[in-house]
């Protein structure tokens, strides 16, 4: 591992939640292709928007200091809520199968759980400086 990396107040969740969400984006991008023309630039835009705009929050979160990371990460958080209601929509205009909405729901939820940790762990981290 990179020592510049390491020397960073950074969580394991941190790490591991950039490479999960670039291969749930990969995911979305290659089965939005499937959509139905009409779905194409409804859905699957919103879906494939929304996952991006939730990577830059990660990525913004990583680069900004603890007091505004709170709130980039609490958007995030907002953001992956509103990308599990397109899903959920997705499935129930039959766009993605059961099957492909059960795994895509386990990548959200495997992010989810790892945006959850970096949120409580920075906000302890951010106590315990005052």
């Amino acid at each position: 591992m990179n020592a510049r990396r390491t020397s960073r107040a950074t969580t394991p969740s941190e790490f591991v939640i950039y490479p999960k969400t670039h291969d749930l984006i990969l995911w979305l991008t290659q089965h939005a292709m499937n959509f139905p023309k009409s779905q194409r630039f409804v859905m699957a835009k919103r879906v494939q928007d929304t996952a991006l705009e939730f990577y830059e929050l990660l990525i913004e979160a990583r680069k900004v200091d603890v007091q505004p990371r709170k709130a980039v990460l609490l958007a995030a958080d907002v953001k992956l809520e509103t990308l599990r209601l397109h899903l959920r929509l997705c499935h129930e205009l039959h766009l993605l199968s059961s099957s492909q909405y059960q795994h895509v729901s386990q990548m959200v939820t495997e992010i989810g759980k790892l945006l959850g940790s970096w949120r409580h762990g920075k906000r302890k981290n951010s106590q315990s400086q005052r």
